[in-house]
């Protein structure tokens, strides 16, 4: 699978300035029901690899960090 070159618009958006999956907290990666949340091998840090979001929102909720911002559409709200 080809890595994107762009910036694209996802649901799931992690603040790496307040993720602190480098220091070993996997919260959002281990709640994600759809497995969409990985930690970065070089980064260290939390990303969304898939975009198959259900906008469940327990990433966001228990993130102890406020990292977690989960879009939900506007329909969807």
């Amino acid at each position: 699978m080809p890595l994107a070159q762009t910036n694209t618009s996802v649901p799931v958006i992690v603040d790496n300035e307040k993720c602190i999956a480098d220091k070993g907290c996997t919260v959002c990666v281990d709640v994600c029901p759809l497995d969409v949340l990985v930690v970065d091998s070089i980064t260290q840090k939390a990303y969304m690899k898939y975009d198959e979001c259900w906008y469940c929102t327990p990433c966001e909720v228990d993130c102890p960090t406020g990292a977690v911002t989960v879009n939900i559409p506007y329909l969807l709200r």
